[in-house]
C-alpha cells in the first residue's frame, strides 16, 4: 500500500511539474530536464509513468475532465453553470489547468497531443440534453450546437481575460458570459432561480470543501 501511494505521488508530481513547464513555455519549448528539475523526481521514475513528453502533455489534457468540484443541484443548468464558474475561478490558480488552456490552443500539436475543448463540448452537450428533458431549456434548442457556441466564447473569454487583465477579471467575464447565453435557452421559470453571479463559483469551492471537511471528520 504504501509503495502504491507513493506512486500516486509520484505521478501526481511529475503532472503538475509538467503542467507549470507547458503553462509558461508551451509544449515545443518545454524539456523533460526541466520537468525531472521542477518535480525532483528521477528519470526513471518519470518514465515509469509516462514514456514521452507528448504522454505527459496528453497526461495534463486529461486531467481537466477531474470531477471534484461537481454537486449535484436540483436543476440540471446550475450544474452546468457551477461547472464554468468554477472552473473560472480555479483556472488562474491551477497550473495544470493553465497548462490544459495553452496545450489544447496548440494547433502544431494538435494531431500529436488533441486537445480538451471537444471534451468540454460533450460535457455541455450531455448536461443540456439531461435539462432539455426535464423542461429547464427551451424546446427550440439543440444542446449539441449550443454547446459548440458556447465554448467558442468561453475559448473566447479565456483569451481576453489573460490578455487584457491577467486573469483577474475571468469570474466577471463567465459570468457575463452566462447572463448573455441563458436568456437565449432557459425556460423563464428557471432562468429566475440560476445564480450566476461572479462570485458563485468560489462559494461552490468552499461548499465542497466544506462536505469534505464533514466526511473526513474535521472540525469546522
Amino acid at each position: 500500500m504504501a509503495q502504491q501511494e507513493r506512486a500516486v505521488r509520484t505521478r501526481r508530481a511529475v503532472l503538475e511539474a509538467a503542467a507549470a513547464v507547458f503553462a509558461e513555455r508551451g509544449y515545443a519549448a518545454a524539456t523533460i530536464a526541466e520537468i525531472l528539475n521542477r518535480a525532483g523526481v528521477t528519470k526513471g521514475a518519470l518514465y515509469f509513468h509516462f514514456d514521452s513528453k507528448a504522454a505527459l502533455a496528453r497526461g495534463v489534457l486529461q486531467e481537466q475532465m477531474r470531477t471534484e468540484y461537481h454537486l449535484p443541484r436540483e436543476l440540471k443548468l446550475q450544474e452546468w453553470v457551477d461547472a464554468g464558474m468554477t472552473l473560472a475561478k480555479r483556472l488562474p490558480q491551477e497550473p495544470v489547468l493553465l497548462a490544459g488552456v495553452r496545450l489544447s490552443a496548440d494547433l502544431q500539436g494538435h494531431d500529436v497531443l488533441g486537445s480538451a475543448w471537444p471534451a468540454w463540448a460533450r460535457l455541455t452537450s450531455c448536461v443540456l440534453t439531461e435539462a432539455k428533458a426535464r423542461g429547464e431549456v427551451l424546446p427550440h434548442v439543440v444542446p449539441e450546437e449550443t454547446a459548440q457556441v458556447f465554448l467558442g466564447a468561453w475559448i473566447g473569454v479565456q483569451f481576453v481575460s489573460q490578455a487584457v487583465a491577467g486573469w483577474a477579471d475571468l469570474d466577471e467575464r463567465m459570468s457575463a458570459l452566462y447572463g448573455h447565453l441563458l436568456p437565449a435557452i432557459a425556460a423563464p421559470a428557471v432562468l429566475v432561480r440560476l445564480d450566476t453571479a461572479p462570485d458563485r463559483g468560489a462559494r461552490v469551492i468552499a461548499e465542497v470543501h466544506e462536505k469534505s471537511a464533514d466526511l473526513a471528520g474535521v472540525p469546522g
